[in-house]
């Protein structure tokens, strides 16, 4: 579904797994104005009942494209702003300067992103810190976070 206007941010999910976390995510894109990519694979349907109670009632209002592998994204949306989300990355979340329309990418639940993806985003890659008691956070929290606090840094509300 394409936005008449260009997003204010673009948001991916390299291979989601977790209908309730996509949905959620996608609420959360319909409240920033942010348009939603899945690479697949994905691990349910998209008509499933969890993705629907999580936020597919919402998903009339989503710009969202499902794309086939992480080369038809590339070819699809520059990936020269992406953001990777990543608890191997170093730089914390806040020190990053997000524009508009940039990407904002998320490894799936179970085991993230590829090497290749890695390597590709190397030099763009931040982390949500944590404690080391937790593994990682959901992946809908974590989108969540990413999501508000580009929106904080690009004005979209009054702080």
């Amino acid at each position: 579904m394409e936005s008449p206007e260009s997003p204010l941010l673009n948001i991916v999910l390299f291979q989601p797994e977790i209908p309730q976390n996509t949905g959620n995510i996608g609420r959360t894109c319909v409240a920033l104005g942010i348009k939603l990519w899945m690479v697949r694979p994905i691990g349910f349907r998209l008509d499933s009942s969890q993705l629907k109670r999580s936020g597919m009632d919402y998903w009339e209002h989503l710009d969202w494209e499902l794309v086939d592998s992480w080369s038809q994204l590339s070819e699809r949306l520059s990936l020269d702003r992406a953001w990777l989300f990543t608890k191997f990355a170093t730089r914390p979340y806040t020190a990053a300067k997000f524009q508009r329309g940039d990407t904002l990418v998320f490894g799936n639940e179970s085991s993230g992103v590829t090497e290749l993806i890695q390597q590709q985003l190397r030099s763009r890659a931040i982390i949500l810190p944590m404690r080391d008691k937790v593994r990682c956070l959901n992946l809908a929290t974590s989108a969540g976070i990413a999501a508000y606090e580009a929106a904080r840094q690009l004005g979209q509300f009054e702080v």
